[in-house]
């Protein structure tokens, strides 16, 4: 594994906040970590901004939570950081959905947000 503690506290200031919106079954807090043109690419057709975020995140069932593990992360420029992450998504009906996930993150003035969120299931 590939990581340095600076590049695994910005993704976890994102993923921890995204973590609580998901949690909560809060499409609007969970969009306001992404970049306004972010790509995104849950486990349905890709959208990109913020409103195809909180779309995605609205349909989602009630009581559904993430459990996220950093597995890699790479600095690519001074604003811009790769992270890969095992999540595990829980369900009050049905058992887990383990999935990776491959985020980029940006930093803006106010804060670091996702440009690009890529989930994939692996057999």
């Amino acid at each position: 594994m590939t990581r340095t503690a600076d590049e695994e506290a910005i993704l976890r200031t994102v993923l921890d906040e995204w973590q609580q919106g998901v949690d909560a079954h809060d499409p609007e807090r969970v969009a306001a970590r992404f970049t306004e043109d972010a790509v995104f690419q849950g486990l349905h057709p890709y959208s990109v901004g913020r409103r195809g975020v909180a779309a995605y995140y609205a349909s989602q069932p009630m009581g559904m939570t993430a459990r996220y593990e950093i597995l890699e992360t790479r600095r690519l420029a001074d604003d811009l950081v790769l992270g890969y992450q095992n999540v595990e998504f829980g369900f009050t009906d049905r058992p887990s959905l383990t999935v990776s996930l491959s985020l980029l993150v940006t930093r803006r003035t106010d804060g670091w947000y996702v440009a690009h969120y890529q989930v994939s299931l692996l057999p």
